[in-house]
């Protein structure tokens, strides 16, 4: 007889940075797992270290980590618990981003500009991260950028679910904030039978999160308008869009985003809006230090807990994407 035969047991281990505990807490409440111990704090000069209180030998390694602000220390740690699972010689490593940082730098728009979230898949895989699980990308060409499975994840059933429930589907009509979301709003359409309408807009290419909006394209008077993003930063586009929408006759505007970033003016713009509800999710750590009666936020720990359950037990994640078609 040559070589030795175990019988060893697969071992699901969860991991999370100090980024978004609270959704880690949920994430692991949903999988029946407690999250494992670890010492992690910033030394005088700004680094961070890492360790592990329980061995992750031979285990499947899921780490969770949200891009959020201060999302450059947020993703230096994440890399680092990447490579110190690598070298505690974990089985695999799937690297959990409910929201991922960079997004939106995808492509060059003029000469000697950076694709970040090219650069931001390279340092996950060269950090040692074999799988990356997130939810609802700025684009589905991010996903091309790593090189290994990404599980891209999306959050339109708990939105639309939930704007179904409480919205007369008869008045209702989905609204793309520009050219670029049509798509998702397309299948939002699919899901509540409504109506699609589009905003359309130029944007000052030499002014950062300066938007000009131009006309809207679809019926709207007299609608219920439900504005769908993938996320709400400064606030800008969204509240010009919804201005739109009340000058061309809509009855009330509600706004969904997957991520609720609320960055700069985003309060005082959001509290100054005439829409009626914003509904975000909970991938970004929950905004209610803004004091805004009319934020709602909704969690996605139960789909990210199946998702990590069906990579861990060699399911189908695809299965979670055909459920949302």
């Amino acid at each position: 007889m040559t070589g030795i035969k175990t019988t060893g047991e697969k071992k699901l281990m969860l991991f999370s940075g100090r980024a978004h505990p609270e959704l880690a807490e949920e994430v692991a409440h949903q999988l029946g797992v407690s999250l494992v111990p670890t010492k992690a704090f910033d030394f005088a000069n700004g680094e961070i270290y890492v360790r592990f209180q329980e061995s992750a030998r031979g285990a499947d390694c899921f780490l969770i980590q949200s891009h959020t602000a201060p999302i450059n220390k947020w993703i230096m740690e994440q890399l680092i618990m990447i490579d110190a699972l690598k070298r505690a010689s974990a089985r695999s490593i799937t690297v959990i981003i409910p929201s991922y940082g960079y997004a939106r730098q995808d492509k060059k728009h003029k000469g000697r500009e950076p694709i970040s979230a090219r650069l931001v898949a390279d340092l996950l895989k060269t950090s040692g991260a074999d799988r990356i699980l997130t939810v609802d990308l700025h684009t589905d060409q991010i996903q091309g950028f790593f090189d290994g499975p990404v599980d891209h994840l999306s959050a339109l059933n708990v939105l639309a679910d939930y704007v179904g429930a409480k919205v007369d589907r008869s008045k209702l009509t989905v609204v793309s904030p520009d050219a670029g979301r049509v798509r998702v709003a397309d299948r939002w359409c699919d899901r509540l039978d409504a109506p699609l309408a589009i905003v359309h807009k130029r944007r000052d290419k030499d002014v950062a999160n300066q938007v000009t909006v131009h006309e809207v394209v679809g019926e709207v008077k007299g609608r219920v308008c439900v504005l769908v993003d993938d996320m709400i930063d400064t606030g800008g586009t969204i509240c010009a869009a919804a201005d739109a929408l009340f000058a061309h006759g809509a009855e009330d505007v509600i706004v969904t985003a997957t991520h609720g970033i609320l960055s700069g003016p985003a309060a005082d713009r959001l509290k100054n809006s005439k829409v009626s509800e914003f509904v975000f999710t909970n991938t970004l750590p929950d905004p209610s230090d803004l004091e805004l009666d009319k934020i709602t936020v909704l969690s996605i720990a139960p789909m990210i807990a199946r998702a990590v359950r069906e990579v861990f037990e060699d399911g189908s994640v695809t299965s979670l994407f055909e459920e949302q078609q």
